[in-house]
């Protein structure tokens, strides 16, 4: 999924929950209309709360192959409980026991069995659900309850980015592996954070996971009117680009609790998205930025800095 030239696929993430990332990708996807949104937060969906249609097609249902042991050729080895490095099959008094919600379907286990007596059978996990209206199409994972592997389901949620036309997707909070999952093969992460301590704690750990995956980032910082500068000045200090700073604005959080988009209910706003998705474009369609500079340049990777305009980028 690289930065292509028939498509820009964009991640909104945070460190942590409540900082307004859902706020961000769905009104960013509300200013450039024609694009698809994908809630990747398959734990707890909530963009069909501010951005509702039509359903398009049935749920599709999402399975994990897990392993299912055929007694009568199992001799008890136990290959595949020292090969499965998740503990999802352990071996007692020559029985295999398999613990299904451990497992990843990588499907190890079923080749490294001298016998051949483990196959492979689908366990549900959750949905897949398309929906359309005003020229968005929402797509959201909902995880089963009890079922505690959720990127199979990103990944099933991921599989419908078109191949032309944007895409948004709305990571989960944190740096899980459902986060990791998210962000992979995209074009560039929007860290969605607020100027609080815990807000900068979380920041700091969501840009190591972005430069560990060698990702484009910026920062914007929601609920920004505060005399906290600590977001400002690590950014700064970071050299992380600081995309757009959100008021802390009560009619937001009026507008966020009645399920409306902000640049609906206060069109005012509506200019600060349009300029982030235009920024993130511009970026994007510099060369060295999108190829080979992306690791030196500190906007990015926090590398050794570079001559100032070096990169043309308006960040740089």
């Amino acid at each position: 999924m690289g930065t292509g030239r028939n498509r820009m696929i964009i991640a909104v993430a945070s460190g942590k929950g409540g900082t307004g990332k859902t706020t961000v990708a769905a009104n960013l996807a509300r200013v450039r209309g024609d694009v698809t949104l994908l809630d990747c937060d398959v734990e707890e969906p909530n963009v069909h709360l501010f951005i509702s249609g039509e359903p398009q097609g049935e749920p599709e249902v999402v399975s994990l192959l897990v392993p299912e042991v055929d007694e009568s050729r199992c001799d008890g080895c136990a290959a595949c409980s020292n090969f499965c490095a998740f503990k999802a099959l352990a071996v007692l008094d020559k029985r295999v026991l398999v613990f299904a919600e451990m497992c990843h379907g990588c499907g190890g286990c079923a080749r490294v069995c001298p016998q051949g007596a483990i196959r492979e059978v689908p366990k549900r996990v959750g949905v897949v659900e398309t929906m359309g209206a005003d020229g968005v199409t929402v797509v959201q994972g909902r995880l089963d309850v009890g079922v505690a592997m959720a990127p199979p389901l990103v990944r099933a949620v991921k599989a419908h980015i078109p191949k032309t036309g944007d895409a948004i997707l709305d990571a989960p909070p944190g740096t899980s592996c459902p986060v990791v999952a998210t962000l992979r093969e995209t074009d560039f992460v929007v860290l969605v954070t607020e100027p609080t301590p815990f807000g900068l704690n979380d920041l700091k750990l969501a840009v190591e996971v972005v430069r560990e995956l060698g990702l484009p980032f910026g920062v914007v910082v929601n609920r920004a009117d505060s005399s906290d500068d600590r977001v400002a000045t690590y950014c700064r200090e970071a050299s992380i680009p600081i995309l757009a700073e959100i008021p802390d604005d009560r009619r937001v959080a009026e507008a966020y609790s009645r399920g409306e988009l902000m640049v609906d209910a206060l069109p005012e706003y509506r200019p600060l998205f349009e300029q982030l998705y235009t920024d993130i474009v511009r970026l994007l369609q510099n060369p060295l930025i999108a190829g080979v500079a992306r690791a030196s340049c500190p906007c990015f990777m926090g590398g050794t800095p570079m001559p100032r305009g070096a990169l043309q980028g308006p960040h740089c």
